[in-house]
Protein backbone atom coordinates (compact mmCIF):
# COMPACT_ATOMS: atom_id res chain seq x y z
CA UNK A 1 0.00 0.00 0.00
CA UNK A 2 1.47 3.41 -0.89
CA UNK A 3 2.17 5.94 1.82
CA UNK A 4 -0.51 8.60 2.37
CA UNK A 5 0.12 11.91 0.65
CA UNK A 6 -1.65 15.15 -0.15
CA UNK A 7 -2.43 16.15 3.43
CA UNK A 8 -1.69 19.49 5.02
CA UNK A 9 -2.84 21.25 8.15
CA UNK A 10 -3.51 24.82 9.17
CA UNK A 11 -3.75 26.18 12.69
CA UNK A 12 -6.50 28.75 13.31
CA UNK A 13 -6.66 29.88 16.91
CA UNK A 14 -7.43 26.80 19.02
CA UNK A 15 -8.45 24.62 16.09
CA UNK A 16 -6.55 22.67 13.45
CA UNK A 17 -7.98 22.25 9.95
CA UNK A 18 -6.74 19.20 8.03
CA UNK A 19 -6.91 19.43 4.24
CA UNK A 20 -6.59 16.65 1.69
CA UNK A 21 -5.57 17.92 -1.75
CA UNK A 22 -6.76 21.39 -0.73
CA UNK A 23 -10.23 20.29 0.44
CA UNK A 24 -11.14 20.38 4.13
CA UNK A 25 -11.25 16.82 5.46
CA UNK A 26 -11.78 17.52 9.17
CA UNK A 27 -11.39 20.13 11.89
CA UNK A 28 -9.93 19.36 15.31
CA UNK A 29 -10.85 21.46 18.35
CA UNK A 30 -9.50 21.88 21.87
CA UNK A 31 -7.70 18.89 23.38
CA UNK A 32 -7.77 16.88 20.14
CA UNK A 33 -6.08 19.74 18.31
CA UNK A 34 -3.42 20.07 21.01
CA UNK A 35 -2.81 16.31 20.99
CA UNK A 36 -2.48 16.35 17.20
CA UNK A 37 0.10 19.15 17.27
CA UNK A 38 2.11 17.32 19.94
CA UNK A 39 2.04 14.04 17.98
CA UNK A 40 3.32 15.79 14.84
CA UNK A 41 6.73 16.00 16.50
CA UNK A 42 7.14 12.23 16.86
CA UNK A 43 4.98 10.64 14.13
CA UNK A 44 4.79 10.76 10.36
CA UNK A 45 2.54 13.78 9.65
CA UNK A 46 0.97 12.30 6.50
CA UNK A 47 0.08 9.01 8.19
CA UNK A 48 -1.23 10.77 11.29
CA UNK A 49 -3.51 13.03 9.23
CA UNK A 50 -4.70 10.06 7.16
CA UNK A 51 -5.64 8.19 10.33
CA UNK A 52 -7.48 11.14 11.81
CA UNK A 53 -9.50 11.71 8.65
CA UNK A 54 -10.23 8.02 8.05
CA UNK A 55 -8.53 8.11 4.65
CA UNK A 56 -6.11 5.32 5.53
CA UNK A 57 -8.67 2.53 5.19
CA UNK A 58 -8.21 1.84 1.51
CA UNK A 59 -8.72 -1.70 0.34
CA UNK A 60 -11.64 -2.70 2.54
CA UNK A 61 -14.42 -1.43 0.30
CA UNK A 62 -15.29 -4.90 -0.99
CA UNK A 63 -15.60 -6.30 2.54
CA UNK A 64 -17.73 -3.34 3.61
CA UNK A 65 -20.09 -3.86 0.69
CA UNK A 66 -20.84 -7.39 1.96
CA UNK A 67 -21.46 -6.30 5.56
CA UNK A 68 -25.09 -6.90 6.69
CA UNK A 69 -25.48 -3.26 7.71
CA UNK A 70 -24.84 -2.20 4.11
CA UNK A 71 -27.29 -4.58 2.52
CA UNK A 72 -30.22 -2.60 1.14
Amino acid sequence: MPAPSGFEHRVRGDEVVILHHGIRATTLHGAKAADFLARLETEDPQLLMARLTGDYRRGNERAARRHPRNQG
